[in-house]
């Protein structure tokens, strides 16, 4: 459905596009707190938005897969944003689009499919550009928060999943609400003992925290949660490829942050990697 691909690449432009904004936030706001304020702002935005939901019938089933979506959502949040303060934000983003690797493989595990050969090539493809963004000097080091940042993947591609199982078992609206409910009272619960609690409501911080809780949040997550009924999560996750193109080009105009020609490299081979995946252009022959 175009209506529901346009969606998803709105979403996909205002994902990358913040990712130099939250960074800046970063500097004078912990993570978690950070996540807590965005997570809350949004679930009061869409309360206010769905207003009749709290009258609609719904089954503990329901608040289950919300809890459920929201969790995924949030400890894939909590990562990411824990990653950005230690790595940059076009390796944050590129490091992100593994997530539509991710989801295939996930899918094939959850499901109990086998992986097409596309699917392990493009991996291997991807994994190797994947060393050459992220492996730093001779010793070959991962950076924490280029580790950090591929957890996050995992934690979307199963939110991603679970997002497509339940969006046509239920109303998009409640599965928004409770998700993203779901996400702030985990951010409330945490941010006390699991950090240093820290901010400093400086400009970039207010605005960090509006954009992202209204707009990158309770809009666009509502957004896909009625977009999936009409998609699969592996064409969801096709058009979330391009967020790394979107936060790199504002990388660059914003902050004059882009990669190195070695980073450019592996760059490419992972969406090189991601296209594979997605496209499967090598066809399983049955044996003769």
């Amino acid at each position: 459905m175009l209506r529901a691909d346009a969606a998803l690449l709105f979403n996909t432009a205002c994902w990358g596009a913040t990712f130099v904004l939250v960074k800046a936030a970063l500097s004078d706001v912990s993570p978690i707190v950070f996540l807590a304020l965005r997570f809350g702002l949004a679930a009061v935005a869409l309360v206010a938005i769905f207003r009749g939901v709290g009258r609609v019938r719904w089954s503990w089933r329901e608040a289950g897969a919300g809890a459920l979506t929201g969790a995924f959502l949030y400890f894939g949040f909590a990562l990411q944003t824990a990653g950005l303060r230690l790595t940059s934000a076009p390796k944050s983003a590129f490091l992100t689009g593994l997530t539509c690797i991710m989801v295939p493989l996930l899918g094939a595990l959850v499901y109990k499919t086998r992986p097409q050969a596309s699917e392990v090539v493009g991996v291997l493809v991807a994994t190797a550009g994947l060393g050459l963004m992220t492996l730093e000097g001779v010793t070959g080091w991962i950076g924490r928060g280029d580790a950090l940042t591929l957890l996050a993947t995992i934690a979307f591609a199963a939110h991603i999943i679970a997002l497509g199982h339940f969006s046509g078992q239920m109303s998009f609206e409640i599965l928004s609400v409770t998700q993203i409910a779901a996400g702030a009272v985990l951010a409330l619960a945490m941010f006390w003992w699991a950090e240093t609690p820290r901010l400093a409501w400086r400009p970039a911080v207010v605005w960090a925290i509006l954009v992202t809780g209204v707009v990158c949040t309770a809009v666009a997550f509502t957004i896909q949660a009625w977009a999936q009924q009409y998609t699969t999560s592996t064409r969801t996750a096709l058009i979330y490829m391009l967020e790394p193109v979107f936060a790199w080009i504002t990388s660059f105009v914003v902050a004059g942050e882009g990669l190195s020609g070695r980073a450019s490299l592996g760059a490419a081979l992972i969406l090189g990697g991601v296209l594979l995946v997605e496209l499967k252009p090598l066809k399983s022959r049955p044996h003769p």
